[in-house]
């Protein structure tokens, strides 16, 4: 029989994947199926239509130390049941916008929605009930939230060709009161109120002094910032780079295909390995693979061995990355702090998020293929040496804690 840690974590689980997928897949991953409906609808062109993930990004990001302080004062819980009612009103004037103001409103606010509903506070939410523990939790609801679009591009489709895609987006915003609301008001368990488990939250996994513990998150907040612009950045490019690469139309789709499989694949890794992983190693393992990537495609372009191996190295890579990124934080940081600090972070990432398709994009269109991989390989150099700094300024703390508890 289950354990009742076990069956804790699979509510916490169950309740999260549900609220994290229908979240994902009413915001960010839509537009994949409805952005040029909704183009032809109101006829504007494409771009301007695309340009409200953008904005819901930066939006996003500039909410994240708000979202930060809320998460510390209320709890992960009351802030993902205000992101749920955000998530409907947004989606409320997005079903009800005939012209640009009225659209991009919709995006200003499903961006604040998603700064309040969105990853970081998810992971806060397993935090506060798992503590430092929580890592595999966390790597199986990233496995969950990375099939939102497989789950709601289909649901889209089949009702926006039945109702038209105002009333889905009427559907989407009565999901997020009926299942989501209540599902993050009463469907999470309540976090550990002894005393032994507040003195777990309160302590650190690396007892960093002040000045430490803000270069630390200076750290963090760079390497994790410049893993997500380059893995962000080319995902709209990926199949235009492997045709410049020397790759036909028909390998470069297999090969982009196979990037979403490959990726979770890295993250069952992690989840498998659970309490046991580290994400400093993690991270400096897929940064080491993202930048040998670029330099296997740099060096020697065109061979089909060399495009499989890019694609393996970038593909794994960027999953192990992923999650690093969440669970970076954890490293560092007690249970207590982690939903500020990882709010906090969110905000570099998202900022980079919004500007990283735009900047790839030209870079490869005005400059080519040769700068564009040169570029994916210095930034990842650049992430990989901040984590090396990281991962030495731990190695110092901890080689600093034995000597003042046998001084003591």
């Amino acid at each position: 029989m289950p354990s009742p840690a076990a069956l804790r974590s699979a509510r916490i689980i169950a309740v999260l994947a549900v609220t994290q997928v229908i979240s994902w897949g009413t915001s960010f991953d839509m537009m994949g199926v409805m952005g040029r409906v909704i183009a032809a609808d109101l006829a504007l062109p494409n771009e301007i239509i695309f340009f409200g993930l953008s904005l819901m990004m930066l939006v996003s990001a500039l909410a994240g130390p708000t979202t930060g302080r809320l998460l510390d004062r209320h709890g992960a819980s009351k802030v993902l049941a205000a992101a749920s009612i955000a998530f409907a009103i947004g989606l409320a004037i997005l079903a009800s916008s005939h012209e640009p103001i009225v659209y991009f409103l919709a995006w200003v606010v499903i961006g604040f929605a998603g700064s309040l509903g969105l990853t970081a506070p998810a992971y806060a939410a397993v935090v506060e009930r798992e503590g430092l523990n929580g890592k595999r939790t966390i790597a199986i609801l990233m496995l969950f939230t990375g099939l939102s679009a497989t789950i709601f591009w289909p649901i889209l489709t089949y009702f926006t060709g039945l109702i038209g895609w105002r009333m889905s987006f009427a559907f989407c915003a009565v999901l997020h009161i009926l299942v989501c609301l209540p599902l993050h008001l009463f469907g999470l368990p309540r976090p550990e109120a002894s005393a032994e488990a507040k003195r777990a939250a309160e302590t650190a996994p690396v007892a960093l002094e002040p000045a430490e513990k803000k270069r630390a998150f200076l750290y963090i907040a760079i390497t994790t910032a410049i893993a997500s612009f380059v893995s962000f950045g080319l995902s709209p490019s990926l199949l235009a780079l492997l045709q410049h690469a020397g790759a036909s139309p028909a390998l470069a789709l297999q090969l982009g295909s196979a990037r979403g499989a490959i990726g979770v694949s890295a993250r069952m890794v992690d989840m498998i390995l659970g309490k046991r992983g580290n994400p400093l190693l993690t991270g400096l393992i897929g940064m080491s693979l993202m930048l040998l990537s670029f330099a296997l495609l740099a060096v020697m372009p065109g061979h089909y061995p060399v495009l499989v191996g890019f694609m393996l190295l970038y593909g794994f890579g960027t999953g192990v990355v992923a999650v690093a990124r969440a669970l970076m934080p954890l490293s560092l940081f007690s249970a207590r702090e982690y939903g500020l600090q990882a709010a906090r972070l969110s905000m570099p990432q998202n900022l980079a998020n919004a500007a990283a398709p735009v900047i790839f994009t030209a870079i490869l269109d005005r400059v080519g293929f040769t700068a564009t991989v040169m570029t994916g390989a210095v930034l990842s150099a650049i992430s990989l040496a901040f984590i090396v700094l990281l991962m030495g300024l731990v190695r110092r703390a901890q080689n600093r804690t034995p000597l003042a508890a046998a001084q003591a």
